[in-house]
């Protein structure tokens, strides 16, 4: 597709076609038996999100500065949000209901009729999902229904552009069509109750014993207008401004049709609050306003009434955007939120966003679009892009200053294993390759604050930066050597020569930091076989392929980097220990199948650098935890990156190839149901899945690292994408499935796959499979573009600019069609596989430009 046909598509979406606007986009479409699961997070980078369902209800609440699965917005039962819709036919029949799909019967059963949140409401008989991130789609049919709709919901996203992507608002599309052959008038409502001060985290127990969220205290509801939109704007001044659970909401509409609005209700004594506006929203499809404010979270609902003409629709908008500026993360102080700085409440969101939500839904349609259209495998596509979601969940944020900070993952209501921990965040390739602005914010922090003098870097920062930065004293040696990797990758594809300059110091420090007496590689030699914490949660005793890979490719890394600024002797140093390492790594730890671990068994306490030990213990003989003889899935992970990064092989290719096949061989199950796992399950019953280790030639220790039974996607993508960089195809691509085929809908959610937490930051690798499979490198510092030969149309992104390529054979040789969607592009090469075409005047291609190339 070129840039014309890509405009024109796009343009057949946003724009009414016989007074029906279009669907957005779909990459996913899930069934009414693969609903249950689904949880779409809408919200900005570091803003938190609401989530849409399978069925089109709003749940988890997560826009308070912490997680809250399973938060529904206030109080439980009938009383959480929803919107529903009221229709008119001509005759006068009338009929309502929620704007929801049916219950599924494994919710009926509860021990006093409140099974599930708003389980007394109407719904609508069938429903359906699509998805393509960020959108959603919810749709909705009935037999008894005159009409059918469909929700879409979304929150822009733009590569590239993180303030635009960045924004805390949830935008939801009703989507109204008339099925009859007579014009019917349909009313479309959102009620929300003002919970500000509840977030779900602090409760009290009702008479039943269950446990009901509070918080909330003399909150206010006002009805608002301004340029372009109108609606209930919620505050508090009696919740503490102090509390993560502080700050404003607002329900709008940008609608010029009939808009009408509650700020209160009856008291919600017996639940009359729902019964109140149900009487009065049925009764026309107009609401009454009522201004008495009778709870601490008064209920307010917002209603547009239009005329829809027989076999027509109409699409009715509503705005939720909120501003909690008070996040506290792992910190004791308030660290604050970015976005909070942007906008002064939930109503300044408005005034300064809906003017530009035409333009921004635009660029995220052309963004999406563009990589959807790739020639890649739809479950590659599906991983990738899905797995975006993290980047919006409260995994995510960005204090005061903007800084990007990361959780591993969230459990249901806190933030799970804090820090921005360097040997998690490490396996993400999203945020480099698609927010590369926001990458250096986060090796500004590593190699700044968290980085002492000695070269020691916390793997877990502290916050405040400021003042608590390094607060964990303790190091990771696959953190710290992957940090250094990720630097070279963010300066390569950015160009910013500054920024190197600034961080060269400490980079240096972080690598020589290795060799301290009693480190990883205390005797300087190029192996590692000191102690080292790693991203197991243990400590490995001598080498063993994770750490010592991941070695390998920072000394090949700080190589480069040290070449740049000129210092040869530390390019040498480093040069030479790879070699040496190198040759060790193949020689001794590669057993003819896989890469295995030689366990140090005798250390002495003072052998042992104490900022090495994250456990706080030295085993001084026989160390449990450790791999020994496995064969471990993620084994050739500093390899993977080694390709993503352009660093080409680091050990010798053949046995990369055949640890590969090995992996496949002995780690994959392809039922679930014989296999015992002591720990944690990510793959049950008869799912097929890759296992973390595996001990075909037996050797087992006695107590293994912990995690050794276990399965986890951020590590399956990694073995999985590492096949596909040594053309194991078809195996790589049924890892990704196997992953993908758990995250169904009905047994998972597809945006939240888990780890320690969910939305797991590990599984923002998936993005690596679409570079793998394309052969994508950029480099702003040579100004050098790569792909792999091969026809067809592939999306591509660099983190400062995005755009597609479109390949196609030509006689003996290629004609490459290059466009720019967005920044600029400097070039001065260009190459598929091994031909290269060179420009030595440099070429600019600005966005919305083309550069047709032959070769």
């Amino acid at each position: 597709m070129n840039i014309k046909n890509l405009i024109l598509w796009i343009g057949l979406i946003l724009n009414p076609v016989n007074g029906r606007s279009q669907n957005f986009p779909v990459l996913k479409h899930y069934d009414q038996n693969h609903l249950y699961r689904i949880a779409l997070p809408i919200g900005g980078i570091g803003t938190g999100t609401v989530s849409l369902s399978g069925k089109g209800e709003l749940r988890d609440w997560e826009i308070m500065n912490r997680p809250a699965k399973n938060f529904s917005g206030g109080q439980m039962g009938n009383g959480v949000p929803f919107f529903s819709i009221y229709v008119q036919e001509k005759n006068g029949k009338k009929y309502i209901k929620g704007l929801m799909g049916s219950l599924d019967a494994i919710d009926y059963q509860d021990k006093e009729g409140r099974p599930v949140d708003n389980h007394g409401i109407p719904r609508f008989s069938h429903a359906s999902f699509d998805a393509t991130y960020p959108f959603g789609q919810v749709n909705l049919s009935d037999d008894n229904m005159p009409v059918d709709v469909t929700l879409k919901a979304y929150n822009p996203l733009i590569p590239t552009d993180a303030s635009s992507s960045g924004i805390p608002i949830a935008i939801l599309k009703y989507e109204v069509r008339n099925k009859t052959d007579q014009p019917i008038e349909a009313s479309v409502c959102g009620l929300m109750r003002n919970f500000i001060g509840n977030d779900g985290s602090k409760t009290r127990m009702d008479w039943k014993g269950d446990q009901v969220p509070i918080g909330a205290k003399h909150n206010q509801n006002v009805f608002r207008k301004s340029a372009g939109v109108q609606g209930i704007f919620m505050y508090s001044d009696s919740v503490p401004h102090t509390s993560e659970a502080w700050g404003t909401m607002a329900l709008t509409t940008n609608s010029d049709q009939q808009v009408s609005y509650r700020r209160s209700s009856r008291s919600n004594d017996w639940e009359n609050a729902l019964l109140d506006f149900w009487d009065d929203f049925s009764a026309d499809g107009i609401l009454t306003d009522k201004d008495q404010l009778t709870d601490h979270d008064p209920q307010a609902s917002l209603a547009v009434k239009a005329t829809i003409p027989a076999h027509k629709s109409r699409e009715i908008t509503f705005y939720i955007t909120w501003h909690f500026p008070n996040r506290f993360a792992w910190s004791s102080e308030v660290v604050g939120n970015y976005y909070a700085t942007q906008y002064k409440d939930a109503w300044d969101v408005l005034d300064k966003t809906v003017d530009k939500l035409p333009a921004l839904e635009n660029k995220t349609l052309e963004f999406v679009a563009a990589f959807v259209e790739s020639d890649l495998p739809t479950v590659v596509k599906e991983a990738a892009l899905f797995n975006l979601s993290t980047l919006r969940s409260q995994t995510v944020f960005r204090i005061k200053d903007g800084t990007m900070m990361g959780w591993e993952g969230c459990m249901d209501n806190y933030g799970s294993c804090q820090g921005s921990c360097t040997h998690v965040w490490n396996y993400e390739q999203a945020t480099g390759f698609l927010f590369g602005d926001l990458a250096q914010t986060m090796r500004r922090t590593e190699f700044g604050p968290a980085t002492d003098p000695t070269g020691f870097m916390s793997f877990r920062v502290g916050l405040p930066l400021e003042t608590k930065a390094q607060s964990i004293k303790a190091a990771a040696a696959d953190g710290q050597m992957g940090t250094i990797m990720r630097m070279y990758r963010d300066w390569q594809l950015s160009g910013n020569q500054d920024l190197l300059k600034e961080l060269y110091p400490s980079i240096k420090r972080t690598m020589q930091f290795a060799w301290l007496p009693g480190g990883w590689d205390g005797n300087k030699d190029g192996v590692m076989e000191g102690c080292q914490h790693n991203t197991m949660d243990v400590e490995y005793y001598g080498p063993n392929p994770q750490m010592q890979i991941w070695y390998l490719g920072a000394l090949r890394a700080m190589e480069e980097m040290a070449k740049a600024m000129k210092e040869n002797a530390v390019a040498s140093d480093c040069h030479r220990l790879y070699e040496q390492g190198r040759k060790f790594t193949d020689e001794k730890l590669f057993n003819g199948e896989y890469y295995e671990q030689i366990v140090q068994t005798a250390f002495s306490e003072d052998q042992v650098l104490k900022a090495t030990v994250a456990s706080g213990k030295v085993y001084t003989s026989d160390p449990p935890y450790q791999l020994g003889k496995g064969c471990l899935v993620d084994q050739l992970i500093g390899q993977y990156m080694a390709h993503v990064y352009g660093l080409g092989y680091l050990v010798d290719r053949d046995h990369v190839q055949t640890a590969l096949q090995s992996i496949m061989k002995y780690n994959l199950r392809s039922t679930m149901l014989d296999h015992f796992n002591n720990m944690r399950s990510y793959a049950l019953g008869d799912e097929a899945a890759l296992l973390m280790a595996s001990y075909p030639r037996g050797g087992r220790p006695k107590i293994p690292f912990p995690y050794f039974s276990e399965v986890m996607t951020g590590f399956e993508y990694t073995a999985a994408i590492g096949m596909l960089y040594e053309g194991q195809i078809d195996q790589g691509l049924t890892c990704i499935s196997n992953i993908r085929d758990r995250y169904d809908g009905l047994k998972r959610s597809p945006f939240d796959e888990a780890e320690c937490g969910h939305h797991y930051a590990r599984a923002m690798t998936s993005w690596g499979a679409t570079l793998a499979l394309t052969g994508f490198h950029y480099s702003a510092i040579a100004k050098s573009m790569e792909f792999k030969a091969q026809e067809g149309q592939f999306f591509w992104s660099n983190g400062y600019a995005y755009g597609q390529v479109k390949m196609k054979k030509s006689g003996s040789g290629w004609v490459t069609e290059l466009t720019v969607l967005k920044g600029d592009l400097q070039l001065e090469s260009f190459r598929l596989d091994q031909a290269v075409k060179l420009f030595p005047a440099g070429k600019v291609i600005k966005e919305h430009q083309s550069l047709t190339i032959e070769i």
